[in-house]
Order: structure tokens, then sequence, then C-alpha cells
């Protein structure tokens, strides 16, 4: 009987349909008391992203949330990166240098964990006329100190182990990466995260743990299959990207095309996302377009609207680096100041999550 419904409620999501199980949601409240910051990628702004260092330098600084991206291995392990390939924060190249694909990247999943745990990992960077340049020169060095890929499993030990030995409660922020890819390559990567979360005890809504993905046909068979599955009932989050991103992919006739998101800014955009996901994690522009100046915000209706249908609001992502912060906005605290209080939202992902606890204890903010 839950197979058949959970197969109606996908033909409805699939087919746009009006019918509203999203009324129920209007009356919900927020089990969250107070604006949360997440730390995206960890402290990734002070140390190289993703690694265990910037997990604990997270922590330390007083996040609410730590972000986990999530990748599968050759072996079916979870490890904790931003992309499905490891040529943009590892030595694979300088390893393997014949185990490209032939668009020249390095993919994860054609690794073993043993394998990409004995690659160096650094602050990201990219090959111009082939040196080495870090995406953010004013970061952590690249290639300084020794950091490693670790697994989703060893990061949940960490904080949870952190959570015991300082009495704090910290919650996780793991995000599904490309599941299309990994379907694809024959893995079921939600089935094996679920797995994880449920062996640590993230199983109920009210446990601190967002479970995040670009892809709205996996949050929808999450939702729908997935957690009734597993007898688990956790927070959905739908992040939000531009089409011309090639952030999802669907397969039509054996060829990946780009999946179109056009219809989560229609009218009824929110209404419908709301009928899967407990929040939506929308690009920073989404939400205060790039034509605002600082005698005149633009701010469109999408948080108003996610609000009315009991939805959380997480934008990301919040930088200091050169060139990061909107013209709309005087500096770091301003552009949060104007996030957190004109626009409402519920939260943000920042790469320095310091600054963002400060603002808020500053200010006075709900709940700090």
């Amino acid at each position: 009987m839950k197979k058949i419904i959970g197969l109606l409620l996908v033909l409805v999501f699939v087919g746009c349909s009006t019918i509203n199980v999203a009324e129920e949601k209007k009356t919900e409240k927020t089990k969250e008391t107070k604006k949360i910051v997440v730390a995206h990628r960890g402290a990734s702004g002070y140390l190289p992203e993703h690694s265990m260092a910037a997990k604990s330098m997270a922590y330390a600084m007083g996040a609410d949330y730590i972000e986990q991206d999530v990748v599968m291995t050759k072996d079916n392990e979870l490890v904790v990166l931003h992309d499905h390939y490891l040529d943009r924060v590892t030595n694979v190249a300088e390893v393997y240098p014949y185990r490209k694909r032939e668009d020249g990247r390095y993919y994860a999943i054609d690794f073993t964990l043993k394998e990409i745990k004995g690659l160096k990992m650094t602050e990201g960077f990219n090959v111009k006329g082939g040196k080495t340049v870090a995406g953010f020169p004013e970061r952590f060095p690249i290639w300084k100190s020794d950091f490693r890929v670790h697994t989703l499993a060893e990061e949940i030990e960490l904080i949870q182990g952190l959570n015991k030995s300082t009495g704090e409660n910290i919650g996780i922020y793991p995000e599904i990466k490309a599941p299309w890819f990994h379907r694809h390559e024959g893995k079921d990567i939600s089935v094996a995260v679920l797995k994880v979360l449920k062996k640590y005890g993230y199983t109920q809504k009210n446990d601190l743990v967002y479970l995040q993905c670009f892809d709205p046909n996996e949050l929808i068979r999450i939702k729908t299959e997935l957690l009734p599955e597993f007898g688990m009932d956790i927070k959905l989050v739908q992040l939000i990207a531009e089409t011309s991103w090639d952030e999802t992919m669907v397969y039509e006739d054996g060829k990946a095309v780009p999946y179109n998101y056009d219809w989560m800014f229609e009218e009824v955009g929110m209404e419908k996302i709301s009928q899967y996901a407990d929040g939506i994690g929308p690009w920073k522009p989404m939400l205060v377009t790039n034509r605002s100046t600082k005698g005149n915000l633009i701010i469109t209706d999408m948080v108003k609207d996610a609000h009315r249908y009991g939805m959380v609001v997480h934008p990301y992502t919040f930088r200091l680096d050169k060139g990061r912060i909107p013209g709309y906005a005087s500096n770091f605290e301003d552009m949060l100041d104007i996030f957190y209080n004109k626009v409402g939202v519920d939260g943000v992902f920042t790469d320095f999550p310091d600054r963002a606890v400060n603002f808020l204890k500053v200010k006075k903010i709900r709940g700090y």
C-alpha cells in the first residue's frame, strides 16, 4: 500500500498536479527556534574545504550546522567532496596521470577509498597555462600542511564526538551530490547516505540534520519511497540552481541534458516544492537581485512564498573574499543584515561561520 501511495505522489509531482498537499504545511511551525549559521564545507574561508581541520574549526566557531557534500567511490564508500571528481582539490593527476576520463576529469567513482585516502588534499585550485592557481588566492596556501579526504561516517563521528566532549549539540547538513550521475554509473548514493544517517541516529524531523540535494526527482524519490522504506522522516531541502549551470542532468535517449529549474521561479513553484521538501536552498541573487543598489534593494517573493508554505530558507554562499560582496552591501556584516533582517531568511551558508555567529550575537538576533 505504501509503495502505491508513493508511486501516486511521484506521478503528481511529475505531472505538476494542482493537488495541494502543502495546505497542511501552512500551519506548521519550524523546529528551529533561532536564525542559524551553516558552515559551508566547514570553515572553508580559513582552511581547505571539507578537510577535517575545516570542520573542527567551524565547530569551534559556533556554527549551528556543518555541511557535508557526499560522493561515492568505486568500492561504494561515501566520501566528503564538493565535486564528484578529484582533480580540483587533490594531487590525483600527479599520482594517477592515466586514469582520467575522456573529458579530462578524474572521477571519485573510478577510485577506491584506499586510493583516495592516499592522495593529498588542498585548497581548491585550477590549472592555467600549466600552472596551479588557487581559486581564492588570499585563503590557505595550496599544498601546505597535510590534508586528506575522509568519509561521511568519519565526519559524523567527529561532530558527534565533539558534541559529547563539549556538551554542545551541533547538527549536520549533508548534500547528496549528482545522484543522477551515480545512478547512471550503477550506484544508488541516496540509499547509501540514508543507511549512514540511520546508523548514526538521524531519523526524525527533530533530529539535527537537513538532507539537501539539487535534484528534484531524487528528493521526491527520497520523500515518497526511500524514507518510508527506512522508517525515517528527516528534513529535506531543495537546493535551487540556474538551469544553465548544468547542476542537475536527466538522461534522454542515453544522453545527459540539463534539468529545467524554471518552474521553481513560477508563482506556484514554492507550493510544489513544499509537497516534498521542508526548506529551500537558493542562490543569493534569487532573493536579492543583482540589479539592486544600496538605495534600492530588489527583493523577490521567494522567501515570503516559501514561508507561506511552511518551509525554511537557507541561501548560499556568503563570502567576504574580494569581489564576493555585492554592490548593494557596504560590507560582509551589512550583507548579513540585509538577508537575515530585511529579506527574512532563516539561516545562511557561509565560508566564514565565525563572522555570521558574531553578527547574530552582536545584533542579539533571535536565539543568540
